[in-house]
């Protein structure tokens, strides 16, 4: 395999795809109305900004000595030498840049509203593990994840196809982002040991193993609870095909409860990737085929949003952007 894909670990891609699927089969258009262009270029903006989250991850932790050989999963690409931190330096600058061509696009296409989206969503990425407090290890990379892989990517491609947000999208957001988070906290939860010797103090590391393990089964069970608001938001059951991921759930809800930190808990992290993926189906096709007579939360909701975001932040942003892209060029 190319180094570079397997720095971009393809397993966890569809996490960055199942938001953008369900989030654009949301949108209050018909189906047969659907902008296959806007909906493509939401996807390439996801996907891009999981491959750059993931390399910037490999950089930051292995030039700070978190990955070690001891650490358990998928071989880092800078901490065993495969990639150099200059080269990936030069491969999460190109990821952010595909992203941020294709969000410049969407922009164009939809309203400068996205913009600001999408400069908070670059700061996001850089700052789960760069810069000099990365927020991975303050215990917060589960708030990020669930805003942006969850929240922002499921309403975000409904919003680009509609220009407003409805609640069946908002609605959504919520199980698709909950799973999302559900895939972290095992990942962190199997890496507890490493974590803990590196100084890495990510939620894991604070909740200790046992809560942990609570919290994970905690996420999974919200997320198919969630889907059955959905459901209620349009006439018709339809999104709760989504409960089509139950049974397969139980499998790593009983072996997170007792599986071994380390390598153990692996195929419960392989597990939770197949029931993101069934649920995000499920209710992609349930909201698909639902009626689209639903009320929207307002046309101009998202320009609204954007001009008090811009108000309260737009001093900032400037100066939060060059201070991330200094953390990259400085790892």
């Amino acid at each position: 395999m190319n180094r570079y894909v397997e720095a971009a670990r393809p397993r966890t891609l569809p996490a960055a795809v199942t938001p953008v699927v369900v989030g654009t089969a949301a949108a209050l258009r018909p189906i047969g109305e659907i902008d296959l262009g806007r909906a493509a270029l939401a996807l390439v903006v996801a996907l891009a900004l999981q491959v750059a989250v993931n390399y910037a991850n490999d950089l930051f932790d292995g030039v700070r000595g978190v990955d070690t050989p001891e650490r358990t999963g998928p071989r880092r690409a800078v901490a065993s030498g495969l990639i150099s931190p200059t080269a990936m330096r030069a491969a999460t600058a190109a990821a952010l840049g595909v992203a941020a061509a294709a969000g410049l696009a969407l922009a164009w296409l939809v309203g400068w509203e996205l913009l600001l989206v999408g400069a908070l969503a670059i700061l996001a990425t850089l700052g789960y593990s760069g810069g000099r407090r990365p927020y991975a290890s303050r215990g917060l990379g589960e708030v990020s994840v669930f805003v942006f892989f969850g929240v922002v990517a499921t309403a975000g491609s409904a919003y680009v196809q509609d220009e407003a947000l409805g609640w069946p999208a908002v609605l959504a957001s919520v199980p698709v982002g909950l799973l999302a988070v559900a895939l972290l906290v095992v990942n962190n939860l199997r890496d507890i040991p490493t974590d803990t010797v590196a100084g890495k103090r990510t939620l894991a590391v604070r909740l200790g193993e046992s809560r942990t393990r609570r919290l994970y089964q905690g996420l999974v069970i919200a997320a198919l609870v969630a889907v059955v608001p959905v459901a209620a938001a349009v006439d018709g059951w339809w999104p709760l095909l989504g409960l089509l991921a139950a049974p397969v759930a139980v499998g790593p809800l009983r072996a997170a409860g007792h599986a071994p930190l380390g390598p153990e808990l692996i195929p419960v992290l392989e597990a939770t990737g197949r029931v993101q993926l069934l649920l995000g189906a499920g209710l992609a096709i349930g909201l698909a085929v639902s009626p689209r007579d639903l009320l929207s939360l307002g046309s101009d909701l998202g320009s609204g949003l954007a001009s008090d975001l811009a108000y309260g932040f737009g001093s900032g942003l400037g100066s939060g952007l060059a201070s991330a892209v200094a953390a990259i060029a400085g790892a």
